[in-house]
């Protein structure tokens, strides 16, 4: 038996390994208007695919479907196969809500009733 396969065959198993990467993960970078989905996302670095991967660099947002995650600035890495790899320097969780400038009391009211006139 042959373990050799020829070129034409090779390239599909390729593509098919890309679109399941693609499929599987919902995520995405977003900077500015361009947006690209992240094969393979870890604590300090994701991997886009190459041919997709523009010169990335800066602030970017990361969208989980359309749901905001993270804020971070990143860097281009390196190269990995057919793979690019961006490092985090900064990730920020995204909030939907702003800082608090002070400590909220636990038995704090809720709301106010006013008076009526």
């Amino acid at each position: 038996m042959s373990t050799f396969l020829p070129q034409e065959v090779r390239e599909g198993l390729e593509l098919a390994r890309k679109k399941a990467m693609r499929k599987a993960s919902r995520l995405r970078v977003s900077v500015g208007t361009e947006v690209v989905p992240i094969l393979k996302f870890e604590e300090t670095e994701f991997k886009v695919d190459i041919a997709n991967a523009p010169s990335l660099r800066g602030f970017v947002d990361i969208y989980d479907g359309s749901r905001h995650l993270y804020q971070a600035l990143i860097l281009a890495s390196r190269e990995e196969g057919d793979q690019m790899v961006y490092e985090f320097k900064r990730m920020t969780a995204a909030a939907d809500t702003a800082a608090l400038d002070y400590e909220r009391a636990d038995d704090a009211p809720v709301a106010l009733i006013g008076h009526a006139t």
